[in-house]
């Protein structure tokens, strides 16, 4: 059995996974970890493997502990990926961004596939059929865009998301609900648009925090899939196996 870890800035997200399987999904804040880890590893004693994606690093005592228990693989920019990698800056690629089209990869085998993820950032990832990744796009997240609003003004205020009941926004409030999600949800359909014009049979796949509510918004067809992140880690830990 597999165990993944996604590490972000404030979360750290855990998945176990019996070959393709996800047996348990968890999220806990990064001083909770280790008591997290020694849960699952009570629960699930068949794990022998793991691997860490890590935006922000680990304690070296959250580490020594993760080490002591698992074989454990760190994914980087080395590490052997189930995908032909054309970006011209591979060095700089995100390893949540190589998580998410590894994934792709191993879900979708030959065909073109975009991976829209809706976090702190928008992230487009293209993978064409012949499991070329091409690059994408980067945008701020809906989050970011109402912080924006609010730090690089004097008088508009900081408002927690939420989906507007109308285009024309009657309110300074309800203008801001409506250009930060409307934006969003336009850019979204942009793209997919753009890139259907330009290839054939096109998948879309949408994750990350914000996938939830904008999910049903979106004009075009697309998959949602919450756990696309931690599926692509499964499939690296497999794919570094052989």
């Amino acid at each position: 059995m597999n165990l993944v870890i996604d590490v972000g800035n404030t979360l750290v997200k855990l998945g176990v996974y019996d070959s393709e399987a996800l047996k348990l999904k968890k999220t806990c804040i990064k001083k909770d970890f280790l008591n997290t880890l020694a849960e699952i590893s009570e629960t699930f004693p068949e794990i022998n493997k793991c691997i860490v994606s890590s935006v922000a690093n680990f304690t070296d005592h959250q580490l020594s502990k993760l080490q002591q228990r698992y074989d454990v693989l760190f994914l980087d920019h080395q590490t052997k990926v189930p995908f032909i990698n054309k970006y011209e800056t591979p060095h700089t690629l995100g390893i949540d961004r190589i998580a998410l089209v590894s994934a792709a990869a191993s879900n979708y085998a030959s065909k073109n596939v975009l991976i829209i993820d809706a976090g702190t950032c928008i992230t487009y990832d293209f993978l064409n059929s012949d499991t070329e990744y091409l690059g994408g796009a980067i945008s701020p997240g809906v989050s970011m865009r109402y912080k924006s609003l609010h730090t690089f003004t004097e008088k508009l205020p900081l408002l927690e998301t939420n989906t507007p009941k109308h285009l024309i926004g009657d309110s300074t409030a309800t203008s801001i609900h409506s250009g930060v999600i409307n934006g969003v949800l336009y850019e979204i359909d942009r793209f997919i648009e753009q890139y259907k014009k330009k290839y054939d049979n096109l998948t879309v796949i949408l994750t990350g925090g914000d996938s939830h509510f904008l999910r049903d918004s979106i004009k075009n067809d697309i998959f949602a899939n919450s756990n696309f992140l931690l599926e692509g880690l499964n499939h690296i830990l497999e794919y570094n196996k052989h």
